[in-house]
């Protein structure tokens, strides 16, 4: 993208930024292009230019600030993927899980309180590298279902089961600050 062009702005976010549509993106790279693309849309850029060409390049800065935060997440990344070919994730609508998973995420949550009633800040590191590999797991499998499996309601369900994971990974950060407070 060398200008302000309008008619760019509408592409999705692995166009905007010249990526390839893939669940398994090289995060470095996603940084360089996202920070050669910001540099050249920065307001900043553009400051000597008259006021519609200013606002123009706050809404592209902004624009490519939203696909690189949804790009940068895995987990965000795979819903849009989900939602760019069609394939809806259901994340609001379907909420059922299989039993062994949500009796998994009950044992987590109580064994995650009883470590926080106690500031047992040891035995929660433990929880959060668990949970972090565990994750690291699921999201390669993720992009396997993804980029060579091509496997749209497997991917759903792994999406919605990782939402479910990262609210237990914030839930464990927020019981080491309390503990470590």
């Amino acid at each position: 993208m060398t200008s302000l062009d309008p008619q760019r702005f509408s592409q999705d976010h692995f166009a905007l930024l010249g990526l390839p549509r893939r669940q398994g993106l090289d995060e470095s790279e996603l940084e360089r292009v996202y920070r050669e693309v910001q540099s050249r849309v920065h307001p900043d850029k553009h400051a000597h230019r008259g006021d519609a060409e200013q606002r123009l390049a706050m809404q592209w800065a902004a624009r490519v600030n939203e696909a690189y935060l949804t790009l940068k997440s895995p987990l965000k990344r795979a819903e849009y993927l989900l939602r760019l070919v069609g394939h809806d994730p259901e994340i609001e609508r379907n909420t059922s899980m299989p039993a062994d998973f949500l009796m998994e995420q009950l044992e987590w949550r109580e064994s995650v309180e009883a470590a926080r009633r106690a500031a047992d800040v040891d035995r929660l590191d433990g929880f959060h590298r668990t949970l972090r590999n565990d994750m690291a797991a699921r999201h390669a499998e993720l992009t396997t279902a993804i980029d060579m499996d091509v496997d749209y309601a497997a991917a759903a369900r792994m999406v919605r089961q990782l939402m479910f994971k990262e609210k237990l990974l914030h839930e464990i950060d927020d019981a080491l600050a309390s503990a470590e407070a």
